[in-house]
C-alpha cells in the first residue's frame, strides 16, 4: 500500500523507501505509506497551483455540491472502513473512530453550506466622489499538516472551509497514522472533485519541511506540536506566509464546591481519559475548591479504578481507552509521574505502564490520579498528553484563577459552577481560547476554535476559520473620473 502519493489526481509510490505503520497496542505492521521526497512535494505543490484558478473560479454553487457529495460518499462507502484503520493506527476504541469520522464528515457539510455565503461588501467614499468595494477571495495554495491523534477531523477543519473558499491543497497527514486520511481523501475523488484540487504527500518531518519552505505554498494550516509550530511560524514567516497554528495545550478544570460533585467528576473523568489523555483540550490539570476536595478525590479516583483500557479497541468498540500512540509518549508519561512523585505526589491510582497480558506488546498506561501535587511539578508545567490526572485543592477564586494560568498556554478551560457570577468572572479571568462552562467539551462547528500564547495562532471553524482561507481584495472606484 505505498501507493500513497495523490498527486496530480493519481496515487502513485515514492522513489524513496516506504514507511511502516504501525500498530500501537501490538507493534505490528498494518501497512506502508511512500515517504514523500522533496521532489515529490515540489510535484504535488505545482499540481495544486495549476488547479487553483480553475478551482477558485467556480461558483459557491458548485463547490458546495461537490463538497456534499463527498461527505455523503465518505459515509456511504467508506466510514466502516476508515474506522477501523483508524483505530488499528492510532488505538482509540472504535466507538470513537467512528464519532470522530462522522463530525469529520459534518464539518464538510456545513462548509459546503458557507461556500455559498462568501459574501464582500461595498460602501461609498468617506470623503465623497468614490466608492469603494472590497471582495474576498481565496488565498491560493493551502499546505494542510494534520497530526495523529484526530487526523481525519483535524484535516476536515482545514479542508472544509479551504475547500469553500476556493484553496486548493497539498495534505500531510502524519506518518503514524495516515491510513484513515487516505480514505477520507478518496471520497472527494470519487464525488468528482477536479484534479490537483487535493494532493497528498505522505512521510515524515523532511517531507512537510519541504511543503513549509516551498515558495507556491500560501498559507500553512498545522495542528501538533508547539516545538514544531514554532519552526513553521518561523520559516513560514521568513516567505510571509499565512498561518493558522493549533499547538499544544494544558487545560485547567476549575471545580467550585457549589457545583454537583458527582457530576463534575464524571465529566473531568472523560475530558481527561478520552482517547488516553492524547487531546489537546484534555483536562490536564483539575482545581478543586477545598470544602469539596475529599469527596472529588473519592468520586473521580473510583471512577477512574472502573476505565477499561483494551488491547484491541475493534474487538472492544466501547472501551474506555486503549494505547498511546508510540514508546516515546508512555517514555514521557512516566518521566511525568516520577518526577512528580519525586516531588511528593501520591499515586492515588495508576501511576506505572501496563505490561502484562494483552498488553504486554503494546504501548499502554494505566490511568492515573496524583494528589499531592504542587506548581513545580512536571505535570503540571507541561502538556503530558496522556492519561494522568492532578488533583489540587484551592481556597479562594483568585487563587484558582491564577493557578489555572500559571501555564505557557491557553487553547482550553473548563469550570464547574452553579453560580453565574463565579462563571462570567472566570471565563473573564481566564487566559484561553475556549471556556467550557459545566460542560467538557468546547468544540462547535460554528464557534471558533483556537489558542493563546503558546498554543498558537489563529482560529478554525465557524466564521473565522472560513476568513482565515480568504484574502480581504479593497478596490476604489472614482467613477466620474474626477
Amino acid at each position: 500500500m505505498s501507493a500513497t502519493l495523490l498527486i496530480g489526481g493519481r496515487w502513485r509510490e515514492g522513489a524513496l523507501p516506504p514507511l511502516p505503520v504501525f500498530n500501537p497496542a501490538t507493534q505490528e505492521v498494518l501497512a506502508h505509506t511512500a515517504d514523500a521526497s522533496a521532489h515529490d512535494v515540489d510535484a504535488a505543490v505545482a499540481s495544486a497551483a495549476a488547479a487553483f484558478p480553475a478551482w477558485a473560479a467556480r461558483s459557491g454553487r458548485e463547490r458546495a455540491a461537490l463538497l456534499h457529495r463527498a461527505a455523503e460518499r465518505f459515509r456511504a462507502v467508506y466510514l466502516e472502513e476508515a474506522a477501523v484503520l483508524l483505530t488499528r493506527e492510532n488505538g482509540k476504541p472504535l466507538s470513537d473512530s467512528r464519532k470522530e469520522l462522522l463530525y469529520s464528515a459534518d464539518v464538510i457539510d456545513f462548509y459546503a453550506d458557507e461556500a455559498r455565503r462568501i459574501t464582500g461588501t461595498h460602501f461609498s467614499g468617506d470623503m465623497g466622489g468614490t466608492h469603494s468595494f472590497v471582495w474576498k477571495e481565496p488565498v491560493g495554495v493551502v499546505g494542510a499538516i494534520v497530526p495523529y491523534n484526530f487526523p481525519v477531523d483535524l484535516l476536515a477543519w482545514k479542508l472544509g472551509p479551504g475547500l469553500a473558499a476556493g484553496c486548493t491543497f497539498v495534505v500531510k497527514p502524519s506518518e503514524l497514522a495516515p491510513l484513515s486520511v487516505l480514505r477520507f481523501v478518496q471520497a472527494f475523488l470519487d464525488a468528482g472533485l477536479p484534479e490537483g484540487v487535493i494532493n497528498v504527500v505522505t512521510g515524515g518531518g523532511a517531507a512537510g519541511a519541504a511543503l513549509v519552505e516551498h515558495p507556491l505554498v500560501s498559507k500553512i494550516a498545522f495542528t501538533g506540536s508547539v516545538d514544531t509550530g514554532r519552526r513553521i511560524g518561523e520559516a513560514a514567516a521568513r516567505q510571509f506566509k499565512r498561518t493558522t497554528l493549533e499547538l499544544g495545550g494544558s487545560a485547567p478544570c476549575i471545580v467550585f464546591a457549589d457545583s454537583d460533585i458527582r457530576t463534575a467528576a464524571a465529566a473531568a473523568l472523560r475530558r481527561c481519559f478520552s482517547h488516553t489523555g492524547q487531546i489537546c483540550i484534555s483536562v490536564n490539570r483539575i482545581f478543586v475548591e477545598r470544602p469539596a476536595f475529599a469527596a472529588f478525590v473519592e468520586y473521580f479516583s473510583v471512577a477512574a479504578a472502573r476505565l477499561h483500557v483494551t488491547a484491541d479497541g475493534v474487538a472492544e468498540p466501547n472501551a474506555d481507552m486503549g494505547p498511546m500512540i508510540s514508546a516515546a509518549a508512555v517514555d514521557k508519561v512516566a518521566a511525568h509521574v516520577a518526577d512528580a512523585q519525586a516531588l511528593g505526589a501520591r499515586a492515588v491510582l495508576g501511576g506505572h505502564r501496563l505490561t502484562d497480558g494483552a498488553y504486554a506488546r503494546g504501548h499502554f498506561y494505566a490511568p492515573t490520579v496524583l494528589t499531592g501535587v504542587t506548581s513545580a511539578m512536571r505535570v503540571m508545567r507541561e502538556e503530558t498528553f496522556g492519561p494522568v490526572a492532578p488533583l489540587m485543592p484551592f481556597d479562594s477564586r483568585d487563587e484558582a484563577l491564577a493557578l489555572a494560568n500559571d501555564t505557557p498556554y491557553g487553547l482550553a478551560a473548563y469550570v464547574y459552577t452553579r453560580d453565574l457570577e463565579t462563571a462570567f468572572a472566570c471565563a473573564r479571568g481566564l487566559r484561553c481560547g475556549g471556556i467550557g462552562i459545566n460542560v467538557n467539551d468546547i468544540t462547535d462547528i460554528r464557534a471558533p476554535f483556537g489558542g493563546m500564547k503558546h498554543s498558537g495562532i489563529g482560529r478554525e471553524l465557524g466564521e473565522p476559520g472560513l476568513d482565515a482561507y480568504l484574502e480581504h481584495k479593497h478596490i476604489r472606484l472614482n467613477a466620474g473620473g474626477r
